[in-house]
């Protein structure tokens, strides 16, 4: 396995970067995000999955371990083929994904091209225990004090926007939760921000 490709970008194109690696010209299939992170001529270092099939060879390219992993990961779901998954972070960043699937977010998943309903929600029940959990679940067990308890409104309103919501959108949701936060937060204990995400998400459902 090629676990990553270095050396200058010799050309890009609308959906693949070309390394060159040794003298010689490495095609690596790469989404918009990655993509723009790339400038001929400049020095690159892209985590790479290499595909085999019967007539080819294909390398997908992503800026860091992590998304390799989970593009890989989201293959193991039946009907994930490598296109289906590099659709799939072309959308949502690793995080956005795993925070969907945590959180049974049906329109998230819905919001790539190729998946349906019943799509969404078979990857829903495939994914759930495979991706790992979100980074927010973590919020808040860095430190203490005020400082750290007030971080989870910054936390959800980026999580939502990375769910595909816009601004308003968020901001709305997150005073509609900012009740449940503050209670936790008066009794002594941190904002749980994996449960007030649900709640947001519940609350713009039941908005539209």
């Amino acid at each position: 396995m090629i676990a990553f490709v270095s050396g200058p970008v010799a050309a890009l194109g609308p959906a693949t970067a070309v390394i060159e690696v040794g003298g010689i010209g490495m095609a690596v299939q790469c989404t918009p995000d990655t993509l723009t992170g790339l400038r001929i001529g400049k020095e690159a270092r892209l985590a790479t999955s290499l595909v085999v099939r019967e007539d080819s060879l294909t390398l997908y390219g992503f800026a860091d371990d992590d998304a390799r992993q989970v593009f890989e990961l989201l293959q193991t779901a039946s009907g994930v083929g490598p296109r289906l998954a590099q659709a799939m972070l072309a959308t949502h960043s690793p995080d956005a994904l795993r925070i969907a699937v945590a959180t049974g977010d049906e329109k998230a998943l819905t919001a790539v091209s190729g998946i349906g309903k019943k799509g969404a929600q078979k990857l829903l029940l495939e994914l759930k225990d495979r991706l790992g959990e979100p980074v927010g679940a973590h919020i808040g067990q860095q430190g203490i004090g005020a400082a750290v308890s007030s971080s989870w409104r910054d936390q959800l309103t980026a999580a939502l926007i990375g769910l595909g919501y816009a601004t308003r959108e968020a901001d709305e949701a997150v005073t509609a939760v900012a009740p449940q936060a503050e209670a936790a937060v008066a009794d002594g204990g941190q904002a749980p921000v994996p449960q007030l995400l649900r709640a947001a998400l519940q609350t713009l459902n039941r908005a539209r």
